[in-house]
């Protein structure tokens, strides 16, 4: 039984979730291809993350892990967050590598440096965060990093169902109506679409048209118009924090960018992700009442019965490596006393 007062726990999605769900992918619009408002798709979605979380896994292939974040007060769902086990193994994923190339003429004594956009499928197999979407009245406070932080703790801890490398989808820049600069050169060119049709068709999944009409061969960003040009590599103004929040875990930029809006693909080395690096695995003492006021991320190291909070109502003895935490907490956890626990000061 949920507990009576107000905390927000981290679970996997259930099918009961569906109507929650359609709710955010209507709330979180344009550019958040992740969540296509469909509602065969959202029931995949939940089926295929209920799969994923009771499959047995020696090494990932197309899993994908859907959590929600719940309000016990209200019993709403404020928020999702997830993870694609192994991507471009059923679907291909694209991506332009911005990359150089030298035009020299030693009898013309000329020498130019042009950038060039080749597509490739160099992230495939790579494990991906993705779906990370937030309720509006939710965004202040600590919610929106815990979402984006504890989903490396989860990968820790389960992590031979993931990839050694993570990557992150940035959003690239579009305007209010959801118009890219840089599709809008690729639209005049091959396209012939809207970017929203062209970002909702590969939010169903449908990703043929791409091979088909991609140009085949590198593209001179040079030719490019120059509002194209300034967006390749940049996010959306919406996306900065969250860039901002994943730069500090350590996720770099290496010259990967989205097809349609240009936007970053950044990477980092599971294992060296700030996150896995300082979080700690303890046991718990539950106790009737506590607080240190340090807030702390905390995940029960399940799998099915995964939950997570963050909550300063805990203490956390380093020397002994105990975590004393209010039985509240230890409840929504599933936690008994001695069991140990993966915690990370949010």
């Amino acid at each position: 039984m949920a507990p009576h007062f107000n905390m927000q726990i981290l679970r996997p999605i259930k099918n009961t979730d569906f109507a929650a769900l359609k709710q955010i992918a209507i709330e979180s619009g344009h550019g958040f291809t992740s969540l296509p408002v469909d509602d065969n798709l959202l029931q995949d979605k939940i089926s295929r993350s209920e799969n994923s979380f009771s499959k047995q896994v020696e090494t990932p292939f197309d899993e994908g892990y859907l959590f929600v974040l719940e309000d016990t007060k209200t019993n709403e769902i404020v928020g999702t967050t997830a993870i694609e086990a192994a991507v471009g193994t059923q679907v291909p994923l694209y991506h332009y590598h911005l990359g150089k190339t030298v035009h020299h003429s030693s009898t013309l004594n000329v020498y130019n440096t042009v950038e060039i956009l080749s597509m490739c499928n160099d992230y495939t197999g790579r494990s991906e965060i993705c779906t990370l979407f937030l309720r509006e009245q939710y965004r202040k406070g600590l919610a929106g990093r815990f979402l984006s932080r504890i989903r490396f703790a989860f990968m820790a801890d389960q992590s031979r169902r993931f990839s050694d490398t993570v990557i992150a989808e940035m959003r690239g820049v579009s305007d209010a109506q959801g118009h890219s600069p840089f599709w809008q050169w690729l639209q005049e060119h091959f396209f012939s679409i809207e970017f929203p049709q062209a970002d909702h068709l590969v939010g169903l999944g449908d990703k043929v048209f791409i091979s088909e009409l991609m140009p085949k061969y590198p593209i001179y960003a040079n030719l490019l118009s120059p509002e194209a040009q300034a967006v390749i590599g940049h996010v959306h103004e919406k996306t900065k924090p969250a860039l901002r929040l994943l730069q500090k875990e350590g996720f770099e930029h290496r010259g990967y960018v989205d097809l349609f809006d240009a936007g970053p693909t950044i990477e980092a080395r599971l294992e060296n992700i700030r996150t896995v690096q300082e979080s700690y695995i303890v046991s718990v003492e539950i106790v009737d009442s506590i607080n240190c006021g340090q807030t702390y991320a905390i995940s029960n190291q399940k799998l099915n019965d995964f939950r997570a909070v963050f909550t300063d109502n805990v203490l956390f003895d380093e020397k002994a490596e105990i975590l004393k935490i209010n039985r509240k907490e230890a409840q929504a956890l599933n936690l008994e006393n001695a069991d140990t626990v993966r915690i990370f000061a949010l």
